[in-house]
């Protein structure tokens, strides 16, 4: 996952621009990215002229009222949730956008690691006994 903290002064799609790029670079293999409906308009096209990435917008079926889940969107409103565990990251404590950024990344490791050994843990009573010789 890739983190970018950006100054207020800048717009989500400033900032996007910035994000995909270095996705592009980290991440060649990933061609498609999937983004908020605030994200339409000249920004879809970018990507595709660009960066050879395919930007795809979530948006709310016509017609809906009410709360609904959007596809795809759970899993970003999922991961905040994750990092917000983290006390320091439910506030915004730092002076430098630098400083958030290392803040976001090690509450992420925080996440992956506790999931990775989560998944390797099993007890001595779900080990197979050895085989008999």
């Amino acid at each position: 996952m890739i983190i970018t903290v950006t100054p207020a002064s800048m717009t989500d799609r400033d900032a996007a621009r910035e994000l995909l790029w270095g996705l592009r670079l980290t991440q060649p293999r990933i061609t498609q990215v999937w983004a908020d409906s605030a994200y339409a308009g000249q920004l879809v096209n970018w990507p595709d002229d660009r960066l050879w990435t395919t930007l795809r917008t979530v948006t709310r079926p016509r017609g809906a009222k009410g709360f609904i889940v959007l596809p795809r969107r759970w899993k970003v409103e999922r991961t905040i949730g994750w990092v917000m565990n983290a006390r320091r990251n439910v506030r915004d404590y730092e002076r430098l956008p630098q400083h958030s950024e290392a803040q976001l990344n090690g509450a992420l490791i925080t996440v992956m690691t506790r999931r990775l050994i989560r998944r390797g843990r099993t007890g001595h009573w779900a080990r197979k006994p050895p085989a008999a010789r």
